[in-house]
Order: C-alpha cells, then structure tokens, then sequence
C-alpha cells in the first residue's frame, strides 16, 4: 500500500529523520514504525524515555508562580 502525507509539521518531520538516523533505518521505516506505534500495533509496547524535545521551551509565567505561592502557604487556623 502507498500513502502520500502532506503538510507535515517540522516538529515532526525533524524527529522522524532524527530517529532514523539513530536507528539506522531509511525514513520510510522510521514513518512507519511512528504510525504503527501511534496507532497501537506495535511489536513492543511505547518507552517514553527522552525529553529532549522539551529542552529549552520553559517559559517563566508570574500568574502560576503566584498560584504555587499560595498553595505552599499555609493556614495555621486549620491545623489546630
């Protein structure tokens, strides 16, 4: 069977190619080892072991600072 994808995300089009290149496998194989995981018919089932796709993207936000802020404060009325 043969599929044409258009408009892939580069997101995800980096991290097929990256994960192609480290498993040694052409492109084609790594889009459809993606495809048969993100559908469930995996041979093994899913590790999520790397977060490298969330280096870099933290973003500071004063609004949940202060929401943290508040649930580490506490309230000695209710703790007698």
């Amino acid at each position: 069977m043969q599929y044409t994808i258009r408009h892939i995300p580069k997101v995800i089009d980096r991290a097929l190619r990256r994960r192609a290149v480290e498993d040694g496998k052409s492109l084609n194989d790594a889009a459809i080892e993606a495809l048969r995981r993100g559908v469930g018919v995996g041979d093994e089932p899913v590790r999520h072991r790397r977060l490298d796709d969330l280096i870099g993207t933290w973003v500071e936000d004063p609004e949940f600072d202060a929401a943290i802020a508040d649930q580490h404060r506490v309230d000695d009325r209710l703790w007698k």
